[in-house]
């Protein structure tokens, strides 16, 4: 079926998540001729964005964190968009926004409720705070029309840990949230002349190897394991360097209270902040570092691959599916220091196998992971989902 005319909500926490994950897919949705909604949190990040009367943005503040009054504000504030703009899909990403998202529309009756998971932020709580988000999550499961993980891995362990039935969930394609943009993600866009004067701009030597880490500065990212090991293999002379490209959790309205003070005075440790276009770091990276404690799957892996770089990761769900060990990446035991750092000093002194993975990683990125194809995937789940809704009003 057309999908021209037809509404969707697409809804996160944060406008942050938006802008660095959903912006090619839901333009392609708009061009398609869909009347696209996006909902979150206010933002700069939203200047990126070229809205229309029939693509826009709607502010509704959700808080990442429990907050009584603020959730139900923001419940009764979806149901109410929901309600008056008649939507035939609500489409939710993060965990809060999910559960209101799909409250709000089962309550507002919107036909089709989606929700995708990206990751399980109860997985490394304590309780009771483990219990309430776990519950949330099965919730979401249980009142949605359908769920969607972005690996395989992750589909299984909601699965087994009873979050939703087995032929409620799928991974779209090979798995991801919305792929990666095989034309901005390209090393080919960054001349021998714009690395080296963007390695001299960050006092970084010609010949050093540059480890990268991509995303939010948080605990949960291994970002303590990450900058001890580093701070070890300086120790010992070699010709390293590394970047750390992203907000920290408190700028994306997060409660992670990891302290970042003392990464001034790590030698050889560039901290850049939140960057529109990470790709342009990534053209002068040799290795991404990504030792998160979880993930759904781990776009910056495949942001990496796409630029020719290997990834360095831990063994947990989501990253299995996105590095294939010993192959396009390493893979280590979470929050293990000691494997993380005899890792990264293999692969710092083995430059040439960091290049065969590198090269190996874009070629499995090209096959898999273009995010052309998984919004065409999308813009067909979304068809055959509604096409089921209106036979079973028939």
């Amino acid at each position: 079926m057309s999908l021209k005319g037809v509404a969707v909500a697409r809804v996160s926490t944060v406008s942050f998540f938006l802008v660095s994950q959903l912006k090619e897919q839901v333009e392609y949705l708009r061009d398609l001729g869909m009347k696209v909604v996006l909902v979150s949190s206010s933002g700069p990040e939203l200047e990126q964005f070229t809205f229309s009367e029939t693509y826009r943005h709607e502010a509704i503040a959700i808080a990442r964190n429990i907050s009584p009054f603020r959730d139900l504000t923001a419940l009764v504030r979806l149901f109410l968009l929901f309600r008056s703009e008649r939507f035939a899909i609500v489409h939710s990403t993060t965990p809060k926004a999910g559960l209101l998202t799909i409250l709000a529309g089962f309550l507002a009756r919107v036909p089709v409720r989606l929700h995708t998971f990206t990751g399980q932020p109860w997985v490394t709580m304590r309780q009771p705070m483990r219990f309430a988000a776990r519950l949330c999550d099965r919730i979401i499961g249980s009142i949605s029309t359908r769920c969607y993980a972005d690996s395989e891995s992750q589909r299984r362990f909601l699965v087994d840990e009873g979050i939703v039935s087995c032929g409620k969930i799928s991974v779209i394609g090979n798995g991801s949230l919305a792929g990666v943009d095989l034309r901005r993600f390209s090393p080919e866009r960054y001349t021998p002349e714009a690395r080296a004067l963007l390695r001299s701009e960050l006092g970084i030597s010609a010949n050093s190897t540059v480890l990268v880490f991509v995303g939010r500065i948080t605990r949960d990212k291994g970002i303590r394991e990450l900058v001890s090991a580093f701070r070890r293999i300086v120790e010992l002379g070699d010709d390293v360097d590394l970047l750390l490209v992203g907000p920290t959790d408190a700028e994306c309205g997060g409660i992670d209270t990891l302290d970042l003070s003392g990464l001034k005075s790590v030698p050889r440790l560039r901290s850049v902040g939140y960057c529109e276009t990470p790709e342009k770091y990534l053209a002068i990276a040799d290795l991404l570092c990504l030792p998160s404690y979880r993930e759904g799957f781990g776009t910056s892996v495949i942001e990496a691959a796409a630029m020719g770089v290997p990834t360095l990761g831990t063994e947990i769900v989501g990253l299995v599916d996105a590095v294939e060990h010993g192959i396009t990446g390493l893979l280590v035991p979470p929050q293990d220091e000691e494997s993380l750092f005899n890792a990264l000093l293999y692969l710092v002194k083995d430059p040439q196998r960091l290049k065969d993975m590198g090269e190996k990683a874009r070629r499995r990125c090209h096959e898999k992971f273009d995010s052309a194809r998984v919004s065409f995937m999308v813009a067909e789940e979304y068809a055959r989902l509604l096409n089921g809704a209106r036979g079973m009003r028939q």
